[in-house]
C-alpha cells in the first residue's frame, strides 16, 4: 500500500483534475510539482482505483461489435444497437440508422430508399426540422399489396418532408403479375427515368429482408406464383432481399419468375451506388443479412446486438 501522503496527493490531484476541471498546468502550480509529475498522478490515481472512468454512450452503440463486423466483412462502416434483454431492436436500429444518415448525407446529394419496416423505423427518427437540400428517390415501386404504410412511396415522401428536401415518385407498383407486364412499364418514359436517376444517387437506405419471414415472405405471397413457379424459385434457396431483389447465401442474384416481375433497381444497380446502407434488426434476419453481406451491395450495416453476435457466429462455422 503506498504511504499516506501519496495517497492523499493523489486523490488531491484527482480532485481539481476530474471534478473542479483543472487544467494539469493549474494543478501543477498549486500543488508545486512540475506537469509532467501531474500527468503521472493522474496515470496512477486510475490505475489503483482512486479514479474510475465510466462512459455512457447516449447512443447507445456496441462499438467492440461493431469493430469485428467491419474487419470480418471488409465494411466501411457499421452501427450496432445495444438492446437490453426484453426491448424491441426495432427503434433502436432506427435511431442509430437516422442518425447515420443524418452524419453521411450532404446538401446537394440525391438519396435513395427501399421499403419495409426497418427503413421505415429509419426515416421515422430523422428530426422534423432537418434542412438539407437532398432529393429523395424510390429505388422500388410502390408495395401496396403488402403494406401502404411501409411502401416505397409512403416512405420517399416522409423522408423528404423530413429533410426538408425534393422527392420524386415512382408511379408503379413494384410487384406485376408477369414479365410482359413489368417490361411494359419499365417502358414508360417516367418510369424509366426515375428509375435511372435512383441508379445515380449518392447514398442509399435499404432494408435487408430474410426469406420467409416478415414482408419479405408477404411479397413473395403477394405475386401468387403458379405451383411450378414456386418450386422453381425455391430450388435457387433465396435467402433474402433488397428491393424485392432476391439472393441467395452466397450473395449471388437469384433469376426467375419472382426477379422477372419485380420493379425496382437491381442488385448491381445497388453495387454501384457510392455509398450503401443496409437495415436489419433481429435475429430472424440473420440467414437474410450474412447473404445481404455476401452480395458485395453493403458498404455499411446497421443492426442490433444480437443479430450482430448471430451474423458472427455463422460466419465462423
Amino acid at each position: 500500500m503506498p504511504p499516506a501522503r501519496e495517497q492523499q496527493l493523489l486523490v488531491k490531484a484527482a480532485r481539481l483534475y476530474y471534478e473542479e476541471g483543472r487544467s494539469q498546468h493549474q494543478i501543477a502550480e498549486i500543488l508545486d510539482v512540475s506537469r509532467s509529475s501531474v500527468s503521472r498522478m493522474l496515470t496512477a490515481a486510475r490505475e489503483r482505483g482512486i479514479v474510475e472512468i465510466r462512459i455512457n454512450d447516449p447512443a447507445g452503440r456496441d462499438l467492440d461489435l461493431e469493430g469485428e463486423l467491419v474487419d470480418r466483412f471488409g465494411l466501411r462502416d457499421c452501427r450496432v444497437a445495444e438492446s437490453p434483454a426484453g426491448d424491441q431492436p426495432l427503434p433502436r436500429v432506427g435511431d442509430l440508422g437516422a442518425r447515420w444518415l443524418l452524419e453521411n448525407l450532404h446538401s446537394g446529394q440525391r438519396v435513395g430508399v427501399s421499403w419495409g419496416r426497418t427503413v421505415q423505423a429509419v426515416v421515422r427518427h430523422i428530426p422534423e426540422d432537418s434542412a438539407l437540400d437532398v432529393e429523395v428517390l424510390p429505388l422500388v415501386g410502390g408495395l401496396s399489396a403488402v403494406d401502404s404504410a411501409i411502401s416505397g412511396e409512403e416512405l420517399v415522401r416522409d423522408l423528404a418532408g423530413r429533410l426538408g428536401g425534393r422527392f420524386q415518385r415512382l408511379h408503379a407498383p413494384a410487384l406485376l403479375t408477369s414479365k410482359k407486364g413489368r417490361d411494359v412499364l419499365l417502358a414508360e418514359p417516367s418510369i424509366g427515368h426515375t428509375l435511372e436517376q435512383a441508379r445515380h444517387v449518392h447514398v442509399a437506405v435499404v432494408g435487408i429482408g430474410s426469406f420467409g419471414v416478415g414482408s419479405s415472405a408477404a411479397l413473395v405471397r403477394a405475386l401468387e406464383l403458379a405451383r411450378a413457379e414456386q418450386t422453381q424459385f425455391e430450388n435457387k434457396h433465396p435467402v433474402g432481399d433488397f428491393c424485392a431483389r432476391f439472393f441467395d447465401a452466397k450473395g449471388k442474384p437469384v433469376p426467375g419468375p419472382v426477379d422477372d416481375r419485380v420493379l425496382s433497381v437491381t442488385l448491381a444497380d445497388l453495387a454501384g451506388i457510392p455509398l450503401v446502407a443496409g437495415v436489419a434488426a433481429g435475429i430472424e434476419k440473420t440467414r437474410g443479412t450474412l447473404g445481404a453481406l455476401r452480395t458485395g451491395v453493403l458498404d455499411v450495416l446497421i443492426c442490433d446486438r444480437a443479430l450482430a453476435r448471430a451474423l458472427l457466429d455463422e460466419a465462423a462455422n
